[in-house]
């Protein structure tokens, strides 16, 4: 077949390629989506835009939450307006008062009143003081400053009043806390009506049983009080109720009681009451001796100092005449400091010569443990065993003693540890061959214009001691209980001797509560003179 000439030949129809086709079809699913989104924005529009304004406009009406110390500082606030125009305003009644413009001060205290309720209510409603609410309380507090400036009460006059207001508060405060602090001490020295009735008592049963008598003389003499194989504890005190539960307690828990010795020296007063105390109870087979330290002849004024101090007319003013100079202490003029039975733990050796070996308990004590472990204990040649006060009160020497004398100062360091009185373990042959009692006499001459120390048998002691102390476990000395609320309850378990030493004595109503049972469970509560004075 013959071909057609090129002119004549049908033209070829052309496809469009792949990649053509592609791009239309994406571009129009493209503009679909496009025309959608479009669309829904603005339908979007219509319908958010009220709740976003509506939302705004919620918060602009909405208050926010008043601080109302930033609120009484700001210097625009009406609340600071008030509140210094309120300080003012309490100034001037003061001197209306004192000027007897009794009126004034009315007034004046009546617009202070209703400044406090409107500071209180903003307070309240963490809402801020109006101008409606403020403007009228500022213009009548004005017009009442205004007029009591125009009564002459400047600003000169108000500064001077107002001084001496506090002054003499000042004054008042520091009177209080001197009264409390009598208060307080009268508490601590008086015995409370129930030991007086027990006292009473036990003193007739003394005068009316000659059989009691009888069987405290027969017992003066026993060979167990010399006994060096025995263990010995010594307690110097008038109070019965004490003595008796430091000696109960000691036996309660001794693992061998027959082989424990009481020494026991009181005053002529209480000694036939100590007496039938003592003797109409067996505590477990111990040993117990009473004695009155007015039968110890050679403790008289020409041996002790103290017992001259006692006799000295200077003395007894400062001990027992109530001075009106209020920067004495009240405490530093508690006659007990200068009781014979304070000072006794001094004369030891001489009260005992037979004795080696002793351990000296204050009444205020309570034991726990077994204390025979304390004679076993060496002292390295040192005559006292004490446990020392500085790891947990920082009480070392210059706290007790006056180094700014030179006498002092030239032969004590102020950083010494102090150490505590009330359980110490003494040996009695250390004791006479370093002369303590000697050194004891020789503080005692010194001080006796107290510039030395102030009271108490504690720095005589520090200082009769010094260099011849022999630190303990504290563990077998724990104090404060008559005064420090926060001892933690784990020491005072594992002590073995725990003291109410201070002011707050487990047997009278000012006792710390939470302390007064440890001391409790050993008072012979079944007794019936107890019983009977508990009741009276």
């Amino acid at each position: 077949m013959r071909r057609r000439a090129a002119d004549f030949r049908r033209p070829v129809r052309r496809r469009f390629s792949c990649w053509i086709w592609v791009l239309l079809v994406t571009f129009t699913i493209a503009g679909f989506l496009l025309f959608v989104v479009q669309h829904n924005h603005h339908h979007e529009d219509h319908v958010e835009q009220p709740v976003l304004e509506r939302n705004a406009r919620e918060e602009q009406v909405a208050p926010e939450r008043l601080n109302m110390t930033e609120e009484i500082t700001s210097a625009r606030s009406y609340a600071r307006q008030l509140a210094e125009q309120m300080t003012l305003a309490k100034a001037y009644v003061i001197i209306a008062k004192e000027h007897n413009n009794l009126h004034l001060a009315w007034e004046l205290s009546s617009k202070i009143r209703k400044c406090q309720f409107l500071l209180s209510k903003a307070a309240m409603k963490e809402e801020p003081i109006s101008l409606e609410e403020a403007e009228p309380i500022i213009k009548s507090l004005s017009s009442l400053i205004f007029k009591a400036q125009d009564a002459h009460y400047d600003i000169a006059t108000t500064m001077m009043t107002m001084k001496s207001h506090i002054q003499a508060l000042e004054e008042r405060a520091i009177a209080a806390s001197v009264q409390s602090t009598m208060f307080g001490q009268l508490a601590a020295e008086s015995l409370p009506k129930s030991l007086h009735c027990l006292d009473i008592k036990l003193m007739s049963d003394w005068l009316k049983d000659k059989s009691l008598q009888e069987l405290a003389d027969e017992k003066r003499n026993s060979p167990r009080l010399v006994d060096n194989n025995l263990y010995h504890f010594c307690i110097f005190s008038d109070n019965l109720l004490a003595v008796s539960v430091v000696v109960n307690s000691t036996v309660s828990n001794a693992d061998h009681p027959k082989q424990l010795v009481f020494h026991i020296v009181t005053n002529e007063v209480n000694y036939g009451v100590m007496q039938a105390w003592f003797l109409s109870h067996d505590f477990k087979g111990s040993t117990i001796e009473v004695q009155k330290f007015e039968d110890l002849t050679w403790f008289n004024s020409s041996y002790s100092p103290v017992v001259k101090q006692l006799l000295e007319a200077d003395s007894r003013r400062y001990y027992f005449e109530k001075s009106e100079d209020t920067s004495v202490e009240p405490k530093f003029q508690n006659p007990k400091y200068l009781s014979p039975l304070n000072h006794l733990r001094f004369y030891i050796p001489e009260i005992y010569p037979h004795l080696e070996k002793i351990v000296f308990l204050d009444d205020d004590v309570v034991v726990q443990k077994d204390l025979t472990p304390l004679f076993s204990l060496d002292l390295h040649g040192n005559v006292n065993g004490a446990v020392e006060t500085c790891l947990e009160a920082f009480h070392r020497y210059y706290k007790y003693l006056n180094f700014s004398n030179p006498l002092i100062s030239s032969k004590f360091d102020p950083q010494a540890c102090g150490w505590a009185f009330g359980m110490n373990v003494f040996d009695l042959i250390a004791w006479r061959k370093a002369k303590v009692t000697a050194r004891y006499h020789y503080w005692q001459e010194q001080n006796a214009d107290r510039t030395l120390w102030k009271l108490g048998t504690l720095p005589p002691g520090l200082l009769a001691f010094y260099g011849l102390t022999e630190p303990l476990d504290r563990r077998w000395h724990v104090l404060g209980l008559g005064y420090d609320m926060n001892i933690d309850n784990r020491l005072i378990e594992s002590a073995a001797v725990v003291h109410f030493n201070g002011n707050m004595k487990p047997w009278l109503k000012l006792g710390i509560s939470k302390y007064r049972p440890v001391w409790q469970r050993y008072v012979n509560q079944s007794h019936q003179y107890l019983q009977d004075c508990a009741t009276s």
